[in-house]
């Protein structure tokens, strides 16, 4: 399912339902590109359901959530993450959590994501603009990159405990955070992330665990 969010002067995000293709109940918040030399290449976002998960095209940057999805207290969460055609440059993709306010002005949440160059980043996003690193972009062995034919396949993992949490990938832990500042806010919506311009990422397995 195709779904169109007209520009303006800033970015436009806008938190919409998807229709049949997609995952029943999950919504999407778009991000429109807001820097003239990288801008989004096509202006829709498309969702479509498969038998074990979906698969997305950006265009616009795009954050996908169910308002039933949630986890509080010690859980893991995870998803594997394909990507089918690697972006013209370097964009990420991944996991979401702790998400709060994802519909309006002011969303928050703590994001985990792969590169096709073999790197991750982990950053929290607050508000319509503010976004700030835990980790800012790190290549990893751990990650897999985009092979001969432009593909890879990742396993992300966010293990939250008491007093830290892991950020796993493929079975390697990558980071740990202790559960201080924004890193402390893993209470609440769970769910994807996908930047602009990829042209096509597989979502399997995604799941939470006590």
């Amino acid at each position: 399912m195709i779904r169109r969010t007209s520009m303006a002067v800033l970015a436009l995000l806008v938190a919409i339902p998807l229709a049949a293709q997609a995952p029943a109940g999950w919504e999407m918040r778009v991000d429109h590109s807001t820097n003239p030399s990288d801008p989004d290449d096509v202006p829709e976002v498309t969702v479509r359901s498969i038998d074990s998960g979906f698969e997305v095209s950006t265009g616009p940057a795009v954050t996908l959530w169910n308002p039933a999805n949630t986890a509080s207290g010690a859980y893991t969460l995870e998803g594997t993450f394909t990507l089918l055609q690697p972006s013209g440059h370097v964009n990420y993709y991944g996991l979401i959590f702790g998400g709060s306010g994802l519909e309006g002005d002011q969303e928050s949440y703590i994001y985990f994501l792969v590169a096709q160059n073999g790197s991750f980043i982990i950053r929290h996003r607050s508000g319509n603009e503010a976004v700030e690193d835990i980790v800012g972009r790190t290549p990893h062995e751990a990650v897999r990159p985009a092979g001969e034919n432009g593909q890879s396949v990742n396993r992300l993992q966010v293990r939250v405990g008491a007093a830290d949490t892991q950020f796993v990938v493929n079975g390697t832990v990558v980071h740990t955070a202790p559960k201080t500042g924004v890193a402390a806010r893993t209470d609440g919506v769970w769910g994807v992330r996908v930047n602009h311009v990829m042209p096509g990422i597989r979502v399997e397995g995604l799941r939470v665990t006590s």
